[in-house]
Parts: C-alpha cells; structure tokens; sequence
C-alpha cells in the first residue's frame, strides 16, 4: 500500500513540476515526509526568516561550545566542526558572545567578543567577520556556507587556532639604521614581520611569550608558514633582527600603494641587492609583491632586448620597425591604442614607445629556449634559488614555441613575475651584475645567495641609454617628470583572461635606487604602478 502511494505521490510531483515550470525560480516541490505523507521541499535562495533562524541556532550553538550542533546548521560539518571545536579546545577561547548585525541579504555580519584563557592568564579576544547563508544542495535547508574565516576574518583554508607558548620568540625588527619596525606603524610589514620572526626568532635571543595564533597549513612543499599572532597572554623578550630595511623608503612605500587597491611595490639599493621597502594594499593579506606570479606585460623587455642583443640579433641602434600588427605562428599581436607605427624604428625606438610588433618579430630570429637562458644564467630568474630571507617566488620564463614564444618577449604567454623579481631585473639592467636581493643579512644565518653572470658591460650600456630615454621622452616621462640625476624606467600592461582592463606595471631607477609596482586591474603602467614607483623613487632617500 505504501508503495503504491509513493507512486502516486511521485507522479503528482512529475505533473507539479512540468506544469509549473514558468511561474520562475522560486518553485516548492511535494516529497514524502517520513511517515508516508508530504512535506515541503523549497528551492531558491533563503528567505530572511530562514536566513535570521539559521544564523541564530549557528550563533547560539557557537556561544555554547556545543561545536558539533553549531556545525550542523553549516554545509560543510566535518571541517566546522573541527575547527569550532579548536576554537573552544586548542584555542582556550571562552565567554562567547556573538552579535548579529543587520543582513543584506542573505550575507550577516557580526562581531564576537570571548576571552582567551590559558595557564592563569587571561585576555580579552574581538573581532568582526561574516556569514553568508545557502540553500543546502541536497538537504534543501538553509545552512551557513562554511568557510574558515566565518570563525576567524583571518582564518584560511586548512588553518587552525591554538593558544600556547609560541612557536618562536617574538623579533625586534629593526632597519638599517636601528629603527624598529612593527605592524602598527609600517601595516604592510605584517605577513613579513610573521615570516622573519618564524625563520630567526630562535636565532635573536629572545623568550618565548604566551599567544593565541593561527597555525597556518603546510604548502605543497611541505613547509608551514610561520604563525599568525592574534592575542599575546604573557610577553615574551624579543630578539633584535637587523634587517636591510630602510624607515625611510618604507614609509614612502606604505603611502604610494594606499592610492590603489592590489598594489604591491618593492624597492632594491641596486648596488648591493638589500631591499629597501616592500608594500602591498590588499584586502587578502597576500604579499604579491615578493610571492605573486602575474605575467608582467612590457615591462619584461628589458629582459627581451637584453637576450637581443647579448645573441647578436640586433642593438639599441638596430633595425626593429614598428608595424600596426604582427602574427606568429597564427597569432596576431597588436600594439596599445594610438601608437603610430614606425618603419625604420630602431631597438631603442621600439623600446622607448613599448612598440609590441618590434619585439614579436623577432620571435622568429630566437630558439624556444633564449630568452629562458637570459633570465636564468644573466638575471637570475626561474631557477628557485633565491634566498633572501622570507619565501619568495623567483619567476617563471620557461621555454615557449609556437605563438607563446613571442608572447614571452613582451611579458605574456606563461611569463610570471612580482615587483620584487622585477626590481632585481632593473638592478641588474642598472650595474650589470645580478645580486640577489635580501632583506635580512647573509651573514645571520650563512645562507648561501642565488649567482647569475650578469651582463656585459656593452649590454648595459646600451640598457641604461634606452631606459634612460623612456623615462625622459618615452612612455614613461609623464611618470618620471621632475625626478632629477640619473633615471630610467619601463612601463607595462598585462592581458589577463577573464578580467576586464590590464595590470599595471611598471620600473624604475634613480640613482642607486631601484623599484617596481604592480596594481591588479589598474590598466596602463603610467596609470596606476608608474605613481607607485616614481613617489617611491623621489621619497625613499
């Protein structure tokens, strides 16, 4: 008999279904409930009565350290609860309380205040964050969409919290010349503050404190970033940690990349490869500019017009004309908006004006592996090898054919690089001899620097003069205007697939002072990284 109901019940959804498929997204399907009748089964997104019913249970389950009721109201169980229950286990967080403000939507913010007890100490924990609510894929009920960051704004995925003895003495940072640097004055210097502090705060003297943290994952590598203090119990003694930082380029850097969201900036003193200042003004806390992996559009040419002319294919003053529109191996390049084409532009011409067609027609005159070969055995770049102190990403220039092969020589195609890659190429450009950069010194800890050839003293020559030119009546004089003694500069944009304007690139030196930008979606190079660099360049010494 049950059976035969199910049948006909099935068969009624069947004809509600079809024949209620134009009154539009919001649909309630008949189901069997568990006794042999029906129950409601709704589609489309909560309503605000579900929303404020299911963000109340969260709450109050959450307020309780009931972990796995809290986690029941959430789509994801099994990783909420676990970390809900570090929350209340691992983390000593106590005196939970949670409250709501007003929903937009199905999105609710709130703000947690709780305690953080441990061995006799106690401190006092608040921050804000978000939930957003969703109608569960199988379930149908409306549940909290899990993400780590609903327990913690901070939180990653695979991330945990744990209150305890930290894992390293907390550092003193201090620059070159003895001033120290925290979060609170240079913010930007947080996620490297960390980093330093897990590698040296064992080697600088201190003792260990008492601290609530994030004990953050471990990388593919099988390395874990160093922990993310949130609320520090008992003090410790920090060690000092001399680094090549400099106050004063720091604070130029931290200004510059506040007048564009996604902006990173990195300054190097090219004569010895120590960084100067290194800022990022993103809303993820992720430290683009020494570990991003962006294609870094035109901006790579002078890595390009290195290879060039170290391979003989041309020099500065050299055939490279500038036609409207070049292809390669079936693609069609084409140069930005407005700039004329030239046919009897030379290599510095070309350079000076970012004429893309000049450089894509010598794809053919290279092999797959030459300017792979110019990164890596001149610049220093792509081989994983870098040292500075902090993790970085080294750059990418692998060997392309095919139409990727003249996307490389204008910095598209699988090219990847960050300003502080960049920096170093400029540096490179500027003396002729790859240095490493470094932000805390060799001698700390003996590490052992990357080494490169570097590059012949014709080569550099010929560099200097035509980014000398760029920055005086090229693409970037409108940037570089005002800036005095000796100057260079190259700009960039990037293609990026699926967002809608370019990145923005650019470099730069002055004196013994070299720098790179580089702002998400911030178009031209002049647009948005050239201020970046040039308000650095004309503030940092």
């Amino acid at each position: 008999m049950r059976n035969g109901v199910k049948a006909v019940v099935t068969a009624g959804v069947c004809v509600a279904l079809l024949g209620g498929a134009g009154y539009g997204l919001y649909t309630v399907a008949a189901a069997l409930s568990g006794d042999g009748g029906t129950a409601s089964v709704k589609s489309g997104p909560p309503s605000g009565t579900e929303v404020r019913e299911t963000t109340a249970g969260f709450f109050a389950a959450w307020e309780k350290g009931d972990a796995a009721t809290a986690a029941s109201y959430t789509n994801y169980p099994e990783a909420a609860r676990s970390l809900l229950a570090a929350y209340g286990g691992d983390a000593h967080i106590r005196g939970v309380r949670i409250a709501p403000g007003k929903a937009t939507g199905d999105t609710v913010p709130f703000r947690v205040e709780a305690t953080v007890s441990y061995g006799g100490r106690s401190r006092p924990l608040a921050y804000r964050s978000t939930l957003t609510v969703v109608r569960g894929r199988t379930s149908h009920r409306a549940l909290v969409d899990w993400q780590p960051s609903v327990v913690h704004p901070r939180l990653g995925k695979g991330d945990t919290l744990v209150t305890g003895d930290s894992a390293a003495p907390a550092i003193e940072a201090v620059d070159r010349d003895g001033t120290v640097l925290t979060r609170k004055r240079f913010p930007s210097l947080g996620p490297v503050l960390d980093e330093l502090r897990g590698r040296y705060g064992d080697r600088t003297g201190g003792r260990p404190g008492v601290e609530l943290v994030i004990r953050h994952r471990a990388g593919a590598d099988g390395t874990r970033p160093a922990d993310t203090p949130l609320v520090t119990l008992a003090e410790g003694r920090p060690g000092r940690l001399p680094t090549t930082l400099s106050a004063r380029a720091q604070t130029a850097a931290e200004a510059a990349v506040q007048k564009h969201a996604d902006s990173s900036v990195v300054a190097v003193e090219a004569s010895t490869g120590e960084i100067l200042a290194v800022a990022n003004n993103r809303m993820d806390g992720f430290n683009a500019a020494f570990l991003g992996t962006r294609a870094p559009g035109s901006t790579l040419k002078i890595v390009s017009a290195a290879a060039l002319i170290d391979n003989g294919v041309t020099t500065a003053g050299g055939p490279a004309p500038c036609p409207p529109e070049a292809m390669s191996n079936g693609q069609t390049f084409h140069n930005l908006e407005g700039l004329r084409p030239d046919p009897r532009a030379t290599l510095a011409d070309s350079f000076a004006r970012s004429c893309n067609t000049a450089f894509v027609k010598f794809a053919d005159e290279v092999e797959a592996d030459t300017l792979t070969r110019e990164a890596g055995e001149r610049f220093g770049l792509g081989r994983n090898d870098w040292q500075i102190g902090v993790p970085t990403f080294d750059g990418r220039v692998p060997a392309a054919g095919g139409p990727d092969k003249a996307a490389a020589l204008i910095g598209q195609g699988q090219v990847q690089m960050n300003p502080l890659n960049l920096a170093s190429v400029t540096a490179t450009a500027m003396t002729g001899a790859f240095r490493q950069p470094v932000i805390v010194p060799l001698r700390l800890d003996g590490r052992t620097p990357a080494r490169a050839r570097g590059l012949p003293p014709g080569t550099v020559r010929q560099l200097r003069a035509m980014m000398n030119r760029t920055a005086r009546s090229g693409t970037a004089a409108g940037v570089m205007a005002g800036l005095g003694g000796d100057v260079g500069a190259k700009t960039g944009s990037a293609e990026v697939d699926g967002e809608t304007r370019p990145d923005s690139w650019f470099t730069g030196y002055r004196g013994d002072v070299a720098a790179a930008a580089m702002v998400q979606d911030g178009g031209h190079g002049i647009d948005a990284a050239g201020p970046i660099v040039a308000s650095v360049l004309r503030n940092a010494t």
